[in-house]
């Protein structure tokens, strides 16, 4: 290995631990979880309180179960059941895209109910 190879490496390295710490120190304490149907809004769940849901999608209804600050889907009616091997969800910046029933599942705080700031 030349000089090059190992600068490289270097900034591959440093640019990962950035990411890292860049989700790490942005990350927010996620308390709630906004449902869509077809980019619409159809429910805002609690994930402090543990609860099942259900929401009709295009193909049928989508099981949704909230459990210890987490969420995920339980069974829908697809093909390939892909939003229920989603498994669980937590963190502000993980969504489920459930496409065949076109429900999104995003997970944010109370208070970022917002996506830029104009100033």
């Amino acid at each position: 290995m030349n000089k090059n190879d190992w600068i490289l490496i270097i900034i591959i390295i440093f640019i990962s631990f950035s990411l890292l710490l860049f989700f790490k120190l942005t990350n927010q304490e996620s308390n709630q979880a906004l449902v869509y149907n077809d980019n619409k809004l159809i429910l805002t769940i609690d994930l402090t309180k543990d609860d099942k849901y259900q929401v009709m999608g295009l193909n049928g209804e989508v099981d949704i179960e909230v459990k210890n600050n987490q969420i995920r889907v339980t069974s829908e009616t697809s093909n390939y059941h892909l939003c229920s091997k989603q498994g669980y969800i937590s963190k502000s910046w993980e969504t489920i895209v459930c496409l065949p029933n076109k429900i999104i599942i995003r997970v944010t705080s109370l208070d970022q109910n917002y996506d830029v700031i104009l100033r």
